[in-house]
């Protein structure tokens, strides 16, 4: 017992060391880093060297930032960063490097941890000198727990909480992180949403020019060729030869199959801009009307979506899209047989999930139909998840935010 708890000692205080000599190396660097900036202040002094300043500051970002990730394995919490974006002009971004606040808390991380870091490993090493005397035989021999090794640990744990409490940014900079990466978040989305706004406009271009637009312009050909046959027949009729009904008669049941054919195509593009069946039905009807032409075994789960008012229209129309693509991609590509969708009625707006239980590796990458679902719950501040692992399940879950 005395043994396994040495090897445990020995196992956590060779990690916390190797914690600290991470550390320590990075103290070291930090002599690099002060004549790299004794160099940048002299070279901004004069104006031909001021565009050292950002390249500088982006390299004590770099450095800040490997010592967070350090941080965050060992505690296994994260900590933020929260650094002005220095774009622009060479000036606007020599104004931003100076004026960022996290330049500066960076600065005096660096000079801190350039003393403490250095320190700690030498406190570590001593530790372990007296360590491999003291617990060897505390241990080995009298069977106790180990009183010295641990003590390295905690050096660790010292220099997880002094670099965190130097290197978390203020609160207001934190703020301002969050908003610009919402900003970020929402430039992407509406580029999103403009790019799926597009690719619908065109689809419905595409629909009336190659379906509904020919069907009317052969309907007008056939409305004109009866037109010219009537006449004919008329013209016959005025003579010595009988008319004859049947030609025009043929030509008019042609003429009249192009206008169903057209109106028909025009049912189509309207489903496609908006289903009337939402409106008539609500999302629950619509989706189980879409389960059962889809092909598969689906089972349709209503969780309060039915019950209480209804969600916005584009809320709607958004999931059930997203329900019919997975429902087909599921039908065309995966090889299952079953399928089910959740719909649930949220706090914060609507969550509908889409699985089947075919052989999965759904990749964005290899197709329209996932790309154009993302974008299309982008466009609503909504979120899209999907699961495919190789040999499946497949699960899409999405969350539209709304106000019931």
């Amino acid at each position: 017992m005395a043994r396994t708890e040495l090897r445990d000692a020995l196992a956590r205080a060779d990690r916390a060391s190797m914690q600290l000599l991470m550390g320590a190396g990075m103290a070291l660097l930090s002599y690099v880093f002060v004549a790299v900036l004794l160099f940048t202040v002299v070279a901004s002094l004069i104006v031909i060297g001021l565009g050292v300043l950002p390249e500088t500051v982006l390299l004590l970002r770099r450095m800040a930032g490997a010592k967070r990730r350090q941080v965050g394995r060992w505690s296994g919490a994260e900590i933020r960063e929260a650094y002005t974006p220095l774009t622009g002009t060479l000036v606007e971004r020599v104004r931003k490097a100076v004026k960022d606040p996290g330049t500066y808390r960076d600065l005096r991380w660096l000079v801190v941890h350039f003393v403490y870091g250095l320190l700690l490993l030498y406190a570590a090493l001593l530790l372990w000198v007296i360590g491999a005397l003291v617990d060897g035989v505390w241990c080995a021999l009298l069977g106790r727990r180990a009183v010295v090794l641990p003590l390295i640990v905690r050096l660790a744990d010292l220099d997880t909480r002094w670099s965190t409490a130097l290197l978390k940014p203020s609160p207001e900079a934190e703020r301002n992180a969050e908003l610009a990466e919402r900003v970020e978040e929402l430039t992407v989305t509406r580029a999103g949403a403009v790019a799926a706004h597009g690719a619908e406009l065109r689809r419905i271009e595409r629909d009336l020019h190659d379906g509904t637009q020919a069907r009317l312009v052969s309907l007008s050909m056939r409305v004109g060729l009866a037109r010219r046959a009537y006449d004919k027949q008329i013209a016959a009729g005025l003579g010595e030869a009988p008319p004859d009904p049947d030609v025009v008669r043929k030509l008019l049941a042609d003429a009249q199959d192009q206008a169903e054919e057209a109106l028909t195509e025009l049912r189509h593009v309207v489903r496609g801009i908006h289903p009337p069946i939402l409106t008539d039905r609500g999302l629950v009807g619509a989706v189980r009307a879409l389960a059962a032409g889809s092909g598969l075994d689906v089972t349709v789960r209503d969780d309060g979506v039915e019950d209480g008012p209804r969600a916005p229209a584009a809320v709607e129309a958004a999931a059930y899209f997203v329900v019919a693509e997975a429902l087909t991609n599921a039908a065309k590509h995966s090889g299952a047989r079953r399928a089910a969708v959740e719909l649930a009625r949220g706090a914060a707006g609507l969550r509908l999930l889409v699985s089947d239980e075919g052989r999965g590796s759904a990749d964005e990458s290899g197709g329209t139909g996932l790309l154009g679902m993302r974008r299309r719950v982008a466009a609503l501040d909504g979120t899209m998840e999907v699961v495919s692992p190789a040999g499946g399940p497949t699960r899409i879950g999405v969350e539209l935010p709304c106000v019931w």
